[in-house]
């Protein structure tokens, strides 16, 4: 599996309009189902007057987490199209909420669909997309008399220090690139009594 993924770097706005309703569609960089949640309750609440709140969103870099909503729309009509522009980017930890007010005109599921399209279309579109690595988190304990061994280990990988501790006893929160643990924990496994432990 590759330890790359996509996803858009800050959150985006698009809109659409067809014979009196607007799409209006947001993209939003997320990371958990929490925010998920809390981004489309606050779209119902701020959005209350308006016909439809759909969405669609895909977590992890396996692109395994991931849910589609019509929000009473035909079914399939919002969710699917929307979902359809997140996976035709190949994008992942996102989420894009489409509202829509009603123009007083149906549109039909072939109209709607591509309203709901256009509309995810427009804000992916304006979107800067990234590319990322998949990370991994951990601590290591270790003497202080092995402190430059450790700094030179470190400075050498591409590990990033996130958190660190120097006392009798010292300890470093690091991440590093998925495919790149276990050469550094090698290195790291040669200095007396280092404990590395691998955080969630």
């Amino acid at each position: 599996m590759s330890d790359t993924y996509k996803t858009i770097s800050v959150s985006t706005e698009g809109i659409y309009k067809e014979k009196g309703s607007k799409f209006l569609a947001f993209a939003f960089p997320v990371h958990t189902t929490d925010e998920v949640k809390e981004l489309i309750k606050t779209f119902k609440k701020d959005y209350y007057d308006a016909r439809h709140v759909c969405y669609a969103y895909m977590l992890g870099a396996d692109r395994k987490e991931w849910r589609a909503n019509d929000d009473g729309e035909p079914s399939g009509t919002a969710g699917r199209p929307i979902m359809g522009q997140i996976n035709s980017r190949e994008l992942t930890n996102i989420l894009i909420v489409v509202v829509r007010y009603f123009g007083g005109i149906l549109l039909g599921t072939g109209g709607l669909t591509i309203a709901y399209k256009e509309a995810t279309a427009d804000a992916l579109n304006l979107a800067e997309i990234i590319e990322k690595t998949v990370d991994c988190k951990f601590s290591i304990y270790f003497d202080y008399l092995h402190m430059n061994d450790v700094m030179r280990i470190v400075k050498d990988s591409n590990a990033q220090i996130l958190d660190q501790s120097y006392d009798n006893d010292c300890f470093m929160i690091l991440s590093i690139r998925k495919q790149e643990v276990e050469f550094l924990k090698g290195k790291l496994a040669k200095i007396d009594g280092l404990h590395f432990v691998l955080k969630d």
